[in-house]
């Protein structure tokens, strides 16, 4: 008996030891997971057994070695990024896709003809192939570009010429056409269609590309991988014909680009027609002509055949510099001594600027900059915040100005009463920038120009699930107020489903539309452009928007809510030149929130509020002042009839004597503005320049030079 029990214990001691040692294991942190159970069968599957008293080493099943992990590791191209993560680009939904690769393309051709010094004249074409699937083209009269930069300008992300250089420019990061085209390419499978013409005297180029998206290179789909070259004269307008390309006639030089993606073409807020419309404001130099893809076509004239001046580009300036980048700038420097370095790699810095900062560093200025310490090279940072230095050059920012702010914004919006005001140029991060604020007050809503037939498809076409909300996204400044206004006007019900009213009920909408005065109703509308480029998306988590809902309109004569847009037909356009806006995504669509912009909005903000709150309070004087002479008028007839039977004076000299008194005491109601806001009566200047005043409506009855005729005396009563 005794025998036995010795064997069952002898049996169960490996048993027993393993499990000890799952234990320790799991203790120790060797066991995967937490999992005892699991790390004894894994000792018994490896032979994983305690030998020379250590624990054993527990292995699951699924655990891999380092070198294992080290060989699935790779680089990324930026290409295969973006392509995974086009939302970050503005192509996350057809609407949004189709809009974005027009912008990129306009963008790109301005900015081209005004760098060769040419007036800039650019062609938009939005053609529908296919459901869901259109063809943008986008042809400018600029320099072209020579052959060998096409497939990289148009095939490869991250290439420009206009990263590293501080100078305003409506491109920054080298990312967008080859972006729209990437997303045309995988969405549609047809290649970017590029056309340049550099001469009328040599052969244009023509080129079909598409991205390598896992190398971010370009490939060259015709012409053997070489592209093509089309021949000058009558044989090349043959061979661009046989291309589909449609060259316009007298155009000697210039870029057409073709791409072909996957997108919704929709009328209103966020269209291809909004931006194009903001963009005419924001470059009153250019002509846009535009073809959409229900056939219709319209032409932006220009409203100056002058060229802003040439922004000159800059070099960075101390303030804005970090420690990380100040130490590479040193160490990748060719000057010898800490003076040329300092006086050439940075703006602003002068030999004796120089020699100050050397001086706070502790250093001499024949130190050479690549063989500084990292003490040295912080020392040298803390230096620089403490020295005082110039704010930069502003040469290289070209405002739009407040006369051509006047002339954009009266051409696009209507309204009675406008005004515009530029900020100084001011310094964020050690980069200069400017504000520019243009205001245009009354008028009809943007809503009363769309047609009957345009009303129609944009019911069609919207995904907006009540009539409430279809009016105010479509309509920019329409407000839920007054979207409520119109459907109640037309007998509608908020919650009907804009695409399944019928004829009448869509006649009804059109017509209430166009007679529901939405003055009280309507929300402020913004505009909002970063280096003459509109922003029309992310509008609330931009600094330009936020500024605005913080400012107090209530002291300009505007109804406000507390955190939100002011009410009243007023649209506010915002503009901010720098040499390297803030955006906060690779998109472009919203300002971050800086203080020191944030303060310049504020400023130049107040500056047109200051001016609107002039007009509506003479507006109101006017309205009220013209209210009493009625009053007055209409009295003054029985009073000078009863005065004259009374006293046996002549009730028409009564009349008149009485009607100068009543045109004395509401002289305000005849006074009348010139279209800079001049009194004409004073010719003194009310509202301190910059002001454009299309009509002063008057709604006192016209200041007549000599009073009415008195009323004829009655009979008087037989008794």
């Amino acid at each position: 008996m005794a025998s036995a029990t010795t064997k069952t214990d002898r049996q169960d001691a490996p048993s027993t030891s393993a499990k000890s040692a799952a234990a320790r294991a799991a203790a120790s942190g060797h066991a995967e997971n937490g999992d005892t159970t699991a790390g004894t069968s894994n000792t018994a599957t490896n032979g994983a057994a305690p030998q020379n008293g250590q624990p054993a080493v527990l292995r699951h099943p699924r655990r891999r070695t380092a070198e294992h992990l080290a060989a699935a590791q790779r680089d990324i191209s930026v290409s295969e990024f973006f392509a995974k993560n086009r939302h970050l680009l503005g192509f996350d939904n057809p609407r949004k896709a189709l809009l974005t690769t027009v912008k990129e393309a306009v963008d790109n051709a301005l900015d081209a003809c005004e760098e060769a010094g040419i007036i800039p004249e650019v062609w938009v074409r939005v053609a529908e192939t296919g459901t869901n699937r259109y063809k943008v083209t986008v042809q400018d009269n600029g320099p072209g570009i020579v052959s060998k930069q096409i497939p990289l300008i148009f095939g490869k992300l991250l290439y420009g010429s206009k990263f590293h250089r501080l100078r305003m420019s409506r491109g920054q990061q080298g990312i967008g056409i080859s972006a729209a085209g990437m997303y045309g390419v995988m969405t549609t499978g047809q290649p970017v269609r590029i056309v340049s013409k550099t001469s009328a005297r040599k052969p244009a180029h023509y080129f079909e590309i598409q991205i390598d998206t896992k190398k971010n290179k370009p490939e060259i789909l015709n012409g053997k991988g070489e592209g093509v070259d089309i021949p000058a004269g009558e044989r090349g307008k043959d061979l661009m014909a046989r291309h589909g390309i449609e060259w316009p006639e007298g155009i000697e030089h210039g870029t057409r680009v073709t791409i072909e993606l996957e997108a919704r073409f929709q009328r209103g807020r966020g269209s291809v027609d909004e931006y194009l419309e903001q963009t005419a404001i924001a470059n009153p130099h250019a002509r846009l002509h535009y073809g959409d893809a229900e056939g219709q076509a319209r032409t932006y004239e220009r409203s100056t055949d002058h060229l802003p001046p040439e922004p000159k580009e800059i070099k960075p300036h101390p303030y804005g510099v970090e420690l990380g980048m100040l130490a590479l700038m040193a160490r990748d420097t060719g000057a010898a001594t800490m003076a040329q370095f300092l006086t050439g790699s940075f703006s602003r810095v002068s030999p004796l600027v120089a020699r100050n900062i050397c001086e706070k560093a502790k250093l001499s200025i024949r130190t050479r900059p690549a063989k500084l310490t990292r003490e040295e090279v912080e020392a040298v940072y803390r230096a620089i915040e403490v020295t005082k230095i110039t704010a930069p050059s502003m040469d290289c920012l070209v405002p739009i100005g407040e006369e051509l702010l006047l002339k954009g914004l009266r051409q696009v919006v209507p309204g009675q009463f406008y005004a515009a005001a530029t900020r100084p140029p001011a310094v964020y991060r050690g980069n200069p920038f400017l504000i520019e604020v243009a205001l245009a007050y009354g008028g009809a809503s943007a809503a009363t120009k769309v047609s009957r037939e345009a009303l129609k498809e944009l019911l069609a076409e919207s995904d907006a699930r009540t009539l409430r909300q279809f009016l105010a996204m479509t309509f920019a400044g329409m407000g839920t107020e007054g979207a409520d206004k119109i459907v109640r006007a037309a007998n509608l019900a908020t919650r009907q489903t804009p695409g399944k009213l019928k004829p009448k009920e869509i006649d009804a909408l059109y017509e209430s539309i166009q007679n529901v005065n939405l003055d009280e109703g309507q929300t402020m509308t913004v505009m909002r452009f970063a280096n003459r480029v509109p922003l029309q998306f992310q509008q609330g988590a931009c600094a330009i928007t936020q500024t605005l809902m913080g400012t107090n309109w209530r002291a300009y004569g505007l109804a406000q809510s507390r955190g939100s847009l002011p009410s009243g037909p007023v649209t506010v356009m915002v503009h901010i030149a720098s040499v390297w806006v803030p955006f906060t995504s690779e998109s472009k669509e919203a300002v971050a929130s800086y203080p020191e912009i944030q303060r310049e909005i504020r400023l130049a903000l107040q500056a047109v509020g200051r001016k609107l709150g002039m007009y509506v309070r003479r507006k109101e004087r006017v309205q009220s002042q013209g209210e009493r002479r009625n009053v007055f008028l209409r009295y003054i007839g029985e009073v000078s009839r009863a005065v004259g039977e009374m006293t046996g004076e002549d009730h028409e000299a009564l009349y008149n004597r009485l009607f100068e008194v009543a045109k004395r005491k509401t002289a305000e109601a005849d006074v009348q503005l010139d279209d800079r806001g001049r009194p004409l009566e004073q010719g003194e200047e009310d509202f301190g320049g910059s002001v454009l005043i299309v009509e002063e409506p008057s709604t006192a009855p016209a200041a007549a030079a000599a009073p009415p005729a008195a009323p004829e005396s009655a009979e008087p009563k037989k008794k």
